[in-house]
């Protein structure tokens, strides 16, 4: 909630020169005027469910089921097609939409977004993911505010960037971009089992159960019974105990160390290119961004700069390519790719059409 307060709080105060934005005319028609609204709910099959099979009391035979995948979206989108992209009847939301990662887009002096929502169940996960971002190019200079959440590859964080654009007169389509980026997150990086690995490398997890509520009796004869903080049995040797449970404690502390600790802020250099060349044969449409160079105050005691011990490089982008070779064969490549602190996460499509007359 505190990232989308951000956001907004961003678009506000978000200002351009009178001569490239008129204020005074600018009312809520103008600002949604080609946009779309949409929601959709989408389902289909998850994994297959799988048979696990025991032969410690004689043969057990018991069934892992995994529910079905769905996805409840809704979004509002403003954002001019490219070229390459089909004019579809409706949104959907199960677009793959790789340009939307660009940096540039083709409207030039005025405001486009993105903001999107989706509860979803995939893989037996249940995830809140969402999308947004304003961006506003000039001719000179670009702005753009984003916030992202990604349940499923475990990346969230917020990023506002300034940049100064520099197109290539004799270069139809490229064009550069210097600038400066702010991002919150969470604390990539922090390792909250650090303090409980011994000199040899293991891990105390017991130990670390124990604190966290957990308890163990033991009968004198060399079995033991282990209890969870609600004082409810849930293993009889130690090899449960180790497989089932322990991996469980792990994951909850972990996870409630993390949410202990405030968002961190992260300040970058941020460079980048954009190329885009369109015809109804062929196109190319490609963007990169990097991040070299950061700095992060003493107030973040857990930022990733602190972490990693000085500087790193984070990086994305993406590309979209298509030819026709002629009337019946083309063949298509899209993708993009991100790499922020620790977390990777990317998307990719490739194939090859033919069309028979």
């Amino acid at each position: 909630m505190r990232k989308i307060i951000l956001l907004t709080l961003s678009i506000i105060s978000l200002q351009v020169s009178a001569q490239e934005l008129n204020l005074k005319e600018l009312n809520v028609k103008d600002f949604f005027k080609f946009g779309t609204v949409y929601g959709a709910v989408n389902g289909a099959n998850s994994i297959s469910d799988q048979d696990i099979y025991s032969v410690t009391d004689g043969l057990e035979t018991s069934t892992v089921k995994t529910p079905f995948d769905y996805s409840i979206l809704i979004g509002v989108r403003k954002i001019r097609q490219f070229g390459y992209q089909p004019k579809e009847a409706f949104k959907r939301g199960t677009e793959s939409s790789f340009s939307d990662g660009s940096t540039i887009g083709r409207w030039t002096n005025k405001v486009e977004f993105l903001f999107q929502g989706e509860l979803k169940r995939q893989q037996g996960g249940n995830y809140f993911d969402q999308k947004h971002f304003v961006r506003y190019v000039a001719d000179k200079w670009l702005a753009k505010i984003e916030y992202v959440k990604d349940g499923f590859a475990d990346v969230e964080y917020f990023e506002a960037s300034q940049r100064y654009t520099y197109k290539f007169p004799k270069l139809d389509g490229l064009s550069l971009n210097i600038g400066i980026a702010q991002r919150i997150a969470e604390p990539y990086g922090y390792d909250p089992l650090e303090e409980w690995l011994l000199s040899n490398g293991n891990l105390h997890y017991t130990h670390l159960a124990l604190q966290e509520g957990y308890s163990v009796e033991f009968d004198g004869m060399g079995g033991e019974t282990y209890f969870n903080p609600s004082g409810n049995e849930v293993a009889t040797s130690t090899e449960v105990w180790e497989a089932v449970v322990i991996p469980e404690v792990l994951s909850n502390y972990t996870e409630k160390k993390r949410n202990e600790l405030p968002d961190q802020w992260n300040y970058s250099w941020i460079a980048g290119f954009d190329y885009y060349k369109y015809s109804k044969t062929s196109w190319l449409h490609a963007w990169g961004n990097m991040m070299p160079l950061h700095y992060s105050d003493d107030k973040n005691e857990f930022s990733y700069y602190n972490f990693n011990g000085g500087q790193w490089v984070d990086y994305s982008g993406g590309i979209i390519l298509g030819h026709w070779f002629n009337k019946n064969l083309g063949v298509f490549i899209e993708g993009t790719y991100n790499k922020y602190w620790n977390r990777q996460w990317h998307g990719f499509s490739a194939g090859i059409n033919y069309r028979v007359f």
